[in-house]
């Protein structure tokens, strides 16, 4: 993990050593003063002291600040600009991991828990990228620094001064692991307020519509109230060791005080010198503060970048395929195929030894109960999630043998629930389409049967649809979908319940933008209405158990079976 870490800095190594050599000018300038004000001290009451050599040492003094206040800056800019830099990689990285990751993964992990990595977490890892290795930095430097200094002046004096070292390292080291441990769980506790939240402001109509608010705020509330837990307990670590560091380096000026005063009237050392170690302190001090700001950091900061390495850590997608495949004619086959969600035990069969042809250009519907696994089917044919067992063959080609990105660029889905990006009409209908003319946007839109509703719109095509498309209805987002495949024109399309969602007038608009869609490619249907499934070329009735019957819609009503059971169930107001 820390080798992880080291590498973020590569690509920034000049502006760290920037970084570095400024924290070394500014320590070197904090060591003068203490020995500045030795020499005026010690030179009072000399014939040779007088008021130009205090106007030198001032002038000398502020000349070291100025170059003090300089190199400040530039810690205090480019220093962080690093951090930010290292945190712009590391979310770059991690969101191109969230894109490799499998279905599969964002099935059982929060949308919150994953946005409050990108965020919160990555920000302390960049504040402890900046200040980390500046922090050791100069404490180092001040400590090597004064103890020279002060060695030269009385190296008795300086050992004791400096024996409380060890008790401070001891320290740290026995309370960094309860410290860890309390700052990983607020952090979690932090990721489940992020999804509440998401959860809570995504179903924001329906908490209003239901009058769920006071519910929401209870269950807002009690992950609030672990996460406040939690948080108390990191604190109270903090707080234990940071009174203790502060109890510590209160006991310097009681050691000072003390040993050097008997030193003075021992006459062992002079009362310039005596003023050099009580600055000194100061100085010394200076780099503890640093080392226990530096703790909490690490602590705020390893936590985080451990959750970012666990995602890291994540087995990807898996693309074994080695085919590129283009103009395909459609010819799909299930070959013995079977699938469950889950490993082990605990996994969930959906489907066993299935088998389906579906020839090139032609419709092929899928009904029956809910849980029967048409969904599921239809995920695995662009290999959303790959089949357990058999094979699926994409004109006499396994779809693993296929590469994902040529295999899904062959594939147009429109499903029950559209998604629409943040953005605009056009964006939304170019999605994924690549590099595509205005002419291509807009005759898409009108085999879609959307572009005179754009056209009535304020900015046309360059209108906002708002988060999830909520400014447009659900007709609307789904004529886009559509004008999105026909943009994509793949030789494949799956309908997973397209227009289940909509009322029975839109519906039907729908379905003959869906039509048109469908002409010439081949068409796999998922519907719960068999209303539009009647004219495909073959309807599979598929169950928990498998196949239970296939053939055309007049076939299947002949048959007086479970097709024709859901057939009447349907239309029995109209029978």
């Amino acid at each position: 993990m820390i080798k992880r870490f080291i590498s973020y800095y590569k690509p920034h190594l000049r502006l760290f050593i920037l970084d570095m050599i400024s924290a070394v000018i500014v320590a070197v300038c904090n060591l003068f003063y203490p020995t500045i004000a030795k020499n005026i001290v010690n030179g009072f009451g000399s014939e040779d002291f007088t008021v130009d050599i205090v106007i030198m040492n001032a002038i000398l003094l502020l000349v070291i600040y100025i170059v003090k206040a300089v190199f400040q800056y530039i810690i205090g800019y480019y220093g962080h600009i690093v951090g930010v830099r290292m945190q712009k990689d590391m979310r770059r990285d991690l969101f191109a991991k969230y894109e490799r990751l499998p279905f599969s993964y964002f099935d059982s992990h929060k949308t919150g828990d994953l946005l409050s990595r990108l965020t919160s977490d990555l920000f302390d890892v960049s504040e402890l990228a900046h200040h980390g290795p500046e922090n050791v930095f100069l404490a180092v430097l001040m400590f090597v620094g004064s103890f020279i200094i002060l060695s030269g002046i009385d190296l008795t004096l300086t050992l004791i001064m400096f024996s409380v070292v060890p008790f401070i390292i001891l320290f740290t080291v026995l309370s960094r692991k309860k410290m860890r441990g309390a700052m990983r769980a607020a952090r979690l506790k932090m990721s489940e307020i992020n999804s509440t939240l998401e959860n809570s402001i995504t179903g924001i109509r329906e908490t209003k519509s239901y009058v769920a608010e006071e519910y929401e705020m209870t269950r807002f509330n009690r992950v609030n109230a672990l996460f406040a837990h939690h948080r108390s307990e990191a604190m109270f670590s903090l707080g234990f060791f940071d009174s203790i560091m502060q109890f510590l380096s209160d006991l310097l000026y009681l050691v000072v005080i003390f040993v050097g005063g008997i030193f003075l009237i021992n006459g062992k050392i002079d009362a310039g010198e005596f003023t050099a170690f009580v600055l000194y302190i100061s100085m010394f001090l200076n780099p503890i503060h640093r080392f226990v700001a530096l703790f909490e950091q690490l602590q705020e900061g390893m936590s985080g970048f451990s959750r970012f390495c666990d995602i890291l850590a994540e087995p990807e997608e898996i693309d074994e395929g080695e085919v590129d495949i283009s103009d395909i004619k459609g010819d799909v086959v299930f070959d013995n195929v079977s699938f469950g969600y889950g490993d082990g035990d605990g996994a969930e069969h959906v489907l066993s030894s299935l088998d389906l042809k579906v020839d090139a250009g032609k419709t092929l519907a899928l009904v029956g109960p809910s849980g029967g696994g048409k969904s599921t089917l239809c995920n695995l044919i662009p290999r959303f999630y790959n089949v357990t067992e058999g094979k699926i063959t994409i004109d006499g080609v396994d779809t693993q043998d296929i590469t994902l990105k040529s295999l899904r660029k062959n594939i147009g889905i429109v499903s029950q629930t559209v998604f629409l990006f943040d953005g605009t009409v056009r964006e939304n209908i170019a999605y994924g389409a690549g590099d595509v003319s205005d002419e291509e946007i807009i005759e898409a839109a009108k085999k879609a049967n959307i572009h005179d509703y754009i056209a009535t719109l304020k900015n046309g095509y360059d209108t906002e649809v708002g988060e999830r498309g909520v400014k447009l209805s659900g007709g609307q987002r789904q004529r886009i979908a559509i004008a999105r495949v026909f943009l994509k024109n793949p030789k494949l399309l799956i309908l997973d319940e397209a227009t289940s969602a909509l009322d029975n007038a839109t519906e039907m608009q729908i379905q003959a933008s869906l039509e048109e869609l469908s002409r010439g490619r081949t068409v796999i249907v998922v519907a719960h209405r068999l209303s539009t499934v009647k004219g495909a070329d073959e309807i599979v009735v598929l169950d928990k158990n498998g196949i239970v019957e296939q053939g055309t819609h007049n076939q299947l009503l002949k048959l007086d079976g479970e097709y024709k059971k859901l057939y009447d169930y349907q239309f029995r107001e109209k029978i």
